[in-house]
């Protein structure tokens, strides 16, 4: 019990430190956490994207320190981070490969087709457009879509009733359908 209560006193000293800009004290933190961070991601995404995302956040966390206000210990909040960006990861790939294969089963263009490689960009205007909904609609969205969640579920997930959750995916579905009105021949399962 000592041992957790020095290593809880030594991990506040050294983010306290951090806060102050002391970069000694950042690379002792980063040294001591990555791999603990990283191993931990690694039970959402793949080793490359936890590294990634480790990264990420531990640079945030560097760049943000002065308005970061953790009364206790920041791990927790590192551990987090790490897993809502490594959900996000996982939302944006099955996101990604549910609209290729939707694009690969409504068409017939074959590979070779330049227009075959416009899919990216329609992958990129999707994933915007939905990052771009509403928090409340966007996450009931992503979680009938892509987490196959029934409305029930959400509902129960988030505190709300079901006609809340159907109104937010409507809601969510009608403003999808005017940002990407242009698309919609190649977005009907998508979308419907």
């Amino acid at each position: 019990m000592k041992k957790l209560k020095s290593t809880l006193n030594e991990d506040i000293q050294l983010f306290t430190s951090i806060q102050k800009g002391n970069k000694k004290a950042f690379d002792l933190f980063f040294l001591k956490y990555y791999p603990r961070l990283c191993s931990y991601a690694c039970q959402y995404v793949n080793f490359d994207n936890s590294e990634e995302i480790v990264q990420e956040i531990m640079i945030w966390l560097w760049e943000n320190r002065n308005m970061i206000k953790i009364e206790s210990s920041p791990i927790p909040y590192l551990f987090r981070a790490v897993r809502n960006n490594c959900l996000r990861q996982k939302n944006r790939d099955e996101l990604k490969n549910k609209i290729l294969t939707i694009l690969y089963n409504h068409t017939n263009t074959p590979y070779d087709n330049p227009n075959f490689y416009i899919e990216e960009e329609l992958i990129r205007k999707i994933e915007k457009s939905i990052q771009d909904l509403p928090e409340n609609y966007r996450q009931a969205f992503e979680m009938n879509r892509f987490q196959d969640m029934t409305y029930k579920e959400i509902a129960s997930h988030l505190n709300i009733s079901s006609k809340t959750v159907d109104y937010r995916i409507q809601q969510a579905l009608k403003i999808l359908r005017i940002k990407l009105k242009d698309y919609m021949p190649l977005l009907i399962g998508l979308l419907t």
